[in-house]
Formats: structure tokens, C-alpha cells, sequence
């Protein structure tokens, strides 16, 4: 296995959240086995749990991505510990080839920051850009409030991007590729990142503490949820204003929107629930119930927009919902503290 220090520290950046991707593969970050599995959807089945290679202690990754190709997972070591909580700091990206089911490389980000622990956490394959047909790698790099970029091809670093704010733990992308949203989970803000010419363009005030963050498929809005009153937030993409609050029955999580741009799935987590908002409405649809003590966290749509996936870390899970009815159809095992969600070709 080769490992790669990231060299060349460039003076801009990049940053990035969910990009869909078309494929058939779940692939689910596991903290509490230290693993990526990879799950056949159709079958509703685990098909393989890959290791994260030989970590210290309890450091595992949080979240995961793929390749546009869906051959490679990219798999950030992000520690021990919750944002903002003392613990161990990650320094390293694991990627895996989901062929082989076997780790090829290893990233190391701190010898691209001065030999720091930078604490790397959600990776995001963007969309193709000139003279990057495969897409660029947006990790982010928590404790340096930067986002590094990766050229997926080589590994290599090419640029960072600083966020302004400390713990920007989560991305989004417009699908056009030309904004980036950080959502500073502390701060209680989103920041606002043009992605052409690698710079912040502003800080949007929210709340106490937010969490995750998604774009509309338009390109829109942006959403994140306030963790201080049980709101969805809604971000006017043009004026990068706080627009709307949808009350929910409880505090939201992660968000997803469907493709068709109808509805926006929010786990809340206190409740055991999963919000449907409908967003022509603006207002809740449904709350799908699932079995109490489940702790349902991270939502993934697929790309056909048919069937949706809620990572529920208490239970090990990731819950199986039918967007057609809104009803969950299946649990599926997926390991003990399952949390990050992506989609591979």
C-alpha cells in the first residue's frame, strides 16, 4: 500500500457537499467496527465490511464518498471523538477499491499543514470541472477551518479554501458546481464558498448550533438544521439569507432532497422519526416512525429518486424508506454505530 503526503499547499480552495451519483451500491461508515460496508440495496444485504486498516485507539471515519466511476471509497480517519469534543485528531484519508474490497492508498493531510492533525471528515466527489473530467475530492480539514481539494487521479493536493469558522464539520455543492456550503456546526452558521474562484464569500448567521447541510437540485436553497429550536432552516441561494423556518416535531439532523426536487427528508434523532417536507409547502408532510431507540441520523436518496436510506447509528441500521409512500420497507444490519452514507455506481 502506497501512502501520499498531500504536498503543495495551494493559496485557494475549494468545498463541497452531497453529489449524486448514479450506481447500486450502498456504502456505510461503521464507527463501531472501524469498517466501510458496502451493501447491495436490492437485496437489502451486506456484501462485504472492509476494514479502515490499523487505527489507534477507537479512531474511525465518519463519513465516506465515492469515485464518479464508483470503482474507489474515500474514507477519512476522522478520530475518536465528536465535533468539537476533546479526543484523538485524524490526520489521514483511507482509500479503498470497492473491487477488491481492499485499502490502495493513504492520504496524509498533515504534512500538507505543518505535520498538524486537521481532524478530516466528510469527502465529497464534486462534479467534472475543466480539466478535471473525473471530478475533484473536497475533504474537509476541520481543525485548519480549510477545505483541501484532491485530485482524485493522483491524490495529490491542489488547493484549500478557509471556511472562516471553526468546525465546519459538513459540506454541500450546488450541482452546478459553482458554490459551496460549510454548515460550522459551533458557530451556529453556514458559510458561503465560490468555487471557481476558491474563496469565502460570506458567513450567514443561523443559530446557537446547526448540524449538516444539503442544496435544493435546483440549486435554490440550502437547508440545515438549527439544533437549538426544532426548525428546519432555509437558505436563499441568491441573497444567502435565512428565509423560512419549518417547525418539526423534534430537532432535525441530516437533510436530503429528493431529485425531483418535491421533498426533503430530515431524521430526527430525539424521536426516532424521519420529517418529509414537502417544499412546495414549506411545511411537514409526514413523520415516518421507526422502532424506538434507533437514532436516525444521516438520510441518502438514490439517484432514480425511488428509494431513500436513513443511517440509525444506536441500532446499527440503515432504515429502508419508499419515497413512493413514505413508508420504511426494511431495516438493514449494517454494523454497530453505522453513520456516513454514500452511493457508488
Amino acid at each position: 500500500m502506497m501512502r501520499r503526503a498531500i504536498l503543495g499547499l495551494a493559496i485557494g480552495a475549494v468545498a463541497l457537499g452531497s453529489y449524486a451519483q448514479t450506481g447500486g451500491r450502498l456504502l456505510v461508515a461503521a464507527k463501531g467496527t472501524q469498517s466501510l460496508v458496502i451493501v447491495d440495496p436490492a437485496a437489502g444485504k451486506v456484501i462485504a465490511s472492509v476494514s479502515e486498516g490499523k487505527l489507534p485507539g477507537k479512531d474511525t471515519a465518519h463519513e465516506v464518498a465515492a469515485s464518479l466511476d464508483g470503482k474507489l471509497a474515500f474514507v477519512p480517519i476522522y478520530g475518536d471523538s465528536g465535533v468539537g469534543k476533546p479526543g484523538s485528531d485524524g490526520r489521514t484519508m483511507v482509500v479503498i477499491d470497492l473491487a477488491s474490497e481492499k485499502i490502495i492508498d493513504t492520504v496524509d493531510f498533515s504534512q500538507a499543514y505543518g505535520g498538524r492533525s486537521v481532524r478530516p471528515h466528510l469527502p465529497v466527489m464534486g462534479p467534472p470541472v475543466a480539466g478535471h473530467p473525473d471530478g475533484l475530492l473536497y475533504v474537509t480539514t476541520e481543525l485548519e477551518k480549510k477545505i483541501t481539494v484532491i485530485d482524485p487521479r493522483t491524490m495529490k493536493m491542489i488547493g484549500a479554501i478557509p471556511t472562516g469558522q471553526e468546525q465546519s464539520h459538513m459540506l454541500a455543492v450546488s450541482h452546478d458546481g459553482k458554490r459551496g456550503y460549510t454548515a460550522n456546526v459551533g458557530p451556529g452558521t453556514v458559510s458561503v464558498l465560490d468555487l471557481t474562484a476558491r474563496k469565502l464569500v460570506t458567513v450567514i448567521p443561523v443559530s446557537g448550533t446547526v448540524q449538516r447541510i444539503s442544496v435544493s437540485p435546483d440549486d435554490r436553497q440550502v437547508f440545515t438544521s438549527d439544533q437549538t429550536k426544532p426548525e428546519l432552516v432555509v437558505i436563499d441561494a441568491k441573497t444567502n439569507t435565512v428565509t423560512k423556518r419549518v417547525p418539526m416535531e423534534s430537532y432535525g439532523y441530516g437533510t436530503a432532497p429528493t431529485p425531483d426536487g418535491r421533498w426533503l427528508l430530515v431524521p430526527m434523532m430525539a424521536v426516532d422519526k424521519i420529517a418529509v417536507i414537502d417544499l412546495k409547502t414549506m411545511t411537514v408532510a409526514k413523520n415516518i416512525e421507526l422502532a424506538k431507540g434507533t437514532h436516525p441520523q444521516e438520510a441518502l436518496v438514490e439517484p432514480d429518486g425511488k428509494m431513500a436510506f436513513v443511517s440509525c447509528d444506536h441500532s446499527g441500521q440503515v432504515a429502508e424508506i419508499d419515497t413512493g409512500s413514505w413508508t420504511m420497507t426494511r431495516m438493514i444490519d449494517t454494523g454497530k454505530v453505522s453513520d456516513g452514507l454514500a452511493w457508488a455506481r
